[in-house]
């Protein structure tokens, strides 16, 4: 779409914004899309990430019932699209800027009245907050180099070593400093950072200011090709660097000093980026990589793997669920560095541990099974192919797959007999349906102070009205098209659901047919994992001998 075009629509949104705007999720604006054939057209973007015109959207969402008054937030993250477009970051430097005291910051007059407006009643810290969550949200669906993806935040801060107050973190791509702020996040540390993307260096450093985060300095330039602490060592780095970047600067770096494992090819950036963190690692300092599964195979690394592996320095990897990452659903691995520190008795390693969490779900636990981890000795690893990847090593071998097949069978089978027994007994009603008499509004039972929302669903409040009977009514597939969320969670708008006219003996019965059926549906859910479960570890347990068919 042509600019001339896009100012003709106005302001252009996400389908993450429309669900903003709707307080609904994204699924939810998914489905309408699928479900309604009045839903707005794309105005521009992308076949996977489309963009909708703002007063479209509004107009449908207000013909649909499903609207809410836009707040000031989402009205000032509008205003700077219009004007910023895809060069937010840039945009919310400058708004960062402005609540820092920036006397002529670059923002057109509407959009700092807005910015004024919102500052006047929100501290500066929250505003960029949500700010910054807007902008990681919607750069999610790009996979952009600026925003490490917050699950592999999560990740590296989990297994980032504990620090001694006063050490030094150091993220040389460090974007707009979502890893370089997350860790070590209790400490006194000193925090320094360099961003090639000057506007996404300008939001950390200012960001860092706003949050009263002392003793941070970001700077901007190629970290590669320009260091701008050549000098610097750090107790702990942590970097995501750019992935399958090939003009990393080879050429005019083949001599450099800090490629003491070896020089990387031209396609093997990313270990040119590990070399450059190891660089920058105090005596006994760690470095803690984010690399894409590939790396830990390649046939063009394979010689500085080795050297990893043989001296020492390499001494984790973390294979990572698919998921974590948003550009992708492959895994994604996490290399743990430590450098020697000379003393001898620290820098005696002869194993490397290897830890597999791709059969996790993304959002689980990062404490890995007995399973799930395998201390590999240095010399199983330095052979042709030095392939670094946990799953290649784990030894299935270990586990007692009679037992735990047993187990878990047993437990499916005890599952399975009761689930059928948790179905109430329904006889034919004979009648239309219980909504479609006379039915009372949740809007009319809070105000009357018969319902409270005290967590993601509306309770009765009133010895007048059954939990039960209220939460059953509104999963029921009439109120569900009135529902604001498709994922399950059902968060109602409670203008729009309505519950049928009972006494309270007729709600308690109803409720208790409701409670079984969800009690019945929650079971079949977690049969359904287990199966899963049970069937990966026959098929693993007869792959790899632990298990065999019965005659």
């Amino acid at each position: 779409m042509t600019e001339n075009a896009a100012a003709s629509v106005g302001a252009l949104v996400t389908g993450a914004e429309i669900a903003r705007l709707a307080g609904v999720t994204r699924a939810a604006v998914s489905n309408w899309r699928r479900r309604y054939d009045d839903f707005p057209a794309p105005a521009g973007g992308a076949a996977n990430s489309p963009l909708f015109a703002l007063v479209e959207v509004q107009a449908w969402l207000d013909k649909q019932r499903k609207g809410q008054e836009i707040s000031p937030e989402v009205e000032l993250w509008q205003a700077l699209r219009a004007v910023y477009g895809e060069q937010m970051v840039a945009g919310l430097a400058e708004v960062a800027a402005a609540l820092a005291g920036d006397l002529a910051p670059g923002l057109p007059d509407e959009v700092m009245t807005r910015v004024r407006r919102l500052a006047g009643g929100e501290a500066p810290a929250d505003l960029v907050n949500g700010l910054t969550e807007r902008f990681v949200d919607s750069a999610r669906r790009a996979g952009s180099d600026q925003v490490t993806p917050e699950r592999i935040v999560r990740a590296v801060r989990h297994f980032a070593p504990e620090l001694p107050s006063g050490a030094t973190v150091f993220d040389p791509t460090c974007g707009i400093g979502l890893l370089l702020l997350s860790v070590a996040s209790g400490t006194d540390v000193r925090r320094c950072g360099q961003e090639s993307d000057a506007d996404s260096a300008r939001f950390a450093q200012l960001r860092a200011d706003l949050l009263e985060c002392t003793r941070v300095a970001v700077v901007d330039g190629d970290s590669l090709r320009a260091d701008a602490w050549p000098d610097l060592r750090a107790g702990l780095v942590v970097c995501d660097p750019p992935a399958g970047v090939t003009e990393w600067g080879r050429e005019e770096l083949l001599l450099d000093s800090r490629w003491e494992l070896g020089t990387p090819s031209k396609a093997e950036g990313e270990l040119a980026w590990l070399q450059h963190a190891y660089a920058h690692t105090d005596p006994g300092g760690h470095v803690l990589m984010v690399m894409p599964a590939s790396v830990a195979y390649r046939k063009a690394g394979r010689r500085i793997r080795a050297e990893l592996v043989r001296r020492g320095i390499l001494r984790q990897v973390v294979a990572l669920p698919p998921g974590v990452a948003t550009s992708h659903s492959l895994p994604v691995h996490i290399w743990c560095l430590r450098r020697p520190d000379g003393t001898g008795s620290a820098d005696t390693r002869h194993t490397v541990r290897m830890v597999d969490l791709t059969g996790n779900s993304p959002d689980g636990s990062l404490d890995p099974r007995a399973d799930q981890v395998a201390d590999v000795p240095l010399i199983e690893l330095l052979d042709d192919t030095v392939d670094l990847t946990p799953g290649a090593h784990l030894r299935p071998r270990h586990r007692d797959f009679p037992e735990e097949y047993a187990a878990l069978r047993r437990e499916v089978e005890k599952r399975i007999a009761r689930v059928v027994a948790l179905l109430p007994e329904l006889a034919e009603g004979g009648q239309p349906g219980s909504l479609d008499g006379a039915t009372t509004s949740i809007a009319d039972l809070a105000r009357a102070g018969l319902v409270s929302y005290e967590g993601a669903e509306p309770v009765s409040a009133s010895d007048q009205l059954d939990t039960d009977y209220l939460q059953g009514f509104l999963r029921s597939s009439a109120n569900a098209r009135r529902s604001t969320s498709a994922s399950g969670s059902h968060r109602l708008d409670t203008r729009g659901a309505r519950l049928p006219r009972m006494g309270i003996d007729e709600q308690r019965r109803y409720g208790s047919a409701f409670r079984s059926l969800s009690a019945f549906e929650q079971d079949v859910r977690e049969i359904g994992e287990l199966s899963r479960q049970l069937a990966d570890l026959g098929r693993d347990g007869l792959a790899t001998g632990g298990l065999v068919p019965e005659d």
